[in-house]
């Protein structure tokens, strides 16, 4: 359902069940949780691109699988949280995610692209709150929570309140995305953020996530600035701030695995 391949220090996560748009089921939804939910403890992994393979990134909920007609509320409940966890997961996790969305991202698609750090869209690209459009709500799995924050309450209300498709020029012009490029130039294009992304310390890149999160939600600039306060001591009692120093000097890239192989 997923395939993970490792690239150095890069997860290239890819939703693999491109003959029905990589729709999310039973066995996706488990395999997504379980990949997010285990990034925590991995200090190799320090950034993790998410696409989709075929035609699409992710067209949202598989809704030709059936088995929902017996549950009960409190099943699809839990249901319906475990497949909100995913975005919370991909929130939480302390490496940046970046995806390379093209072609249909609907409904739960579009929410763990929203719940993604950075969006580098494919010119093909569709997106949009299909909940709404099939009697439920738009508000689900994090939408009327990330869209706001990321184009503002009129246009969120726009998209969400109509379920209209979100265009690739759309999608740049309200900065929903990053940058557009042709389908097969998203990797390339990802290519130099993940290269500069690298040479930040390991610790400086996890809290900057972290703090960025925090601070859009903070209550107030005392409270970002607290958090902001705590992450420069914390790195700064780093060998990493050391190492950075130096390299900044010396013109050269920073080696951030000497202590990793020292520790060895």
């Amino acid at each position: 359902m997923i395939s993970v391949e490792r690239r150095g220090e890069v997860d290239w996560v890819t939703m693999n069940r491109p003959h029905v748009l990589n729709a999310l089921n039973d066995r996706h939804v488990e395999e997504l949780n379980h990949y997010f939910g285990a990034l925590h403890k991995d200090r190799d992994c320090r950034v993790v691109v998410l696409k989709g393979a075929g035609r699409a990134y992710c067209a949202g909920l598989d809704l030709q699988e059936g088995g929902r007609s017996e549950f009960d509320t409190i099943d699809r409940l839990a249901h319906q949280r475990s497949i909100a966890e995913i975005v919370m997961k991909m929130r939480y996790c302390p490496q940046p995610i970046i995806s390379l969305v093209h072609g249909p991202a609907c409904g739960g698609g579009f929410a763990m692209a929203l719940a993604s750090d950075i969006r580098i869209a494919g010119e093909s690209v569709r997106m949009n709150a299909a909940f709404i459009r099939i009697g439920l709500s738009a508000c689900d799995i994090g939408v009327s929570y990330f869209l706001p924050r990321l184009v503002g309450a009129s246009v969120a209300a726009e998209f969400m309140l109509t379920g209209n498709f979100i265009t690739a020029d759309r999608a740049l012009q309200t900065g929903l995305v990053s940058r557009v490029v042709p389908d097969d130039q998203m990797e390339a294009a990802a290519a130099p953020l993940i290269e500069q992304m690298l040479t930040t310390s390991p610790m400086g890149l996890r809290l900057t996530k972290e703090c960025l999160r925090m601070s859009i939600d903070a209550p107030s600039l005392e409270a970002a600035v607290a958090m902001e306060d705590r992450n420069q001591i914390l790195c700064a009692t780093s060998p990493d701030f050391g190492e950075g120093i130096k390299a900044f000097f010396e013109k050269r890239r920073p080696d951030y695995t000497k202590k990793k192989e020292q520790a060895a």
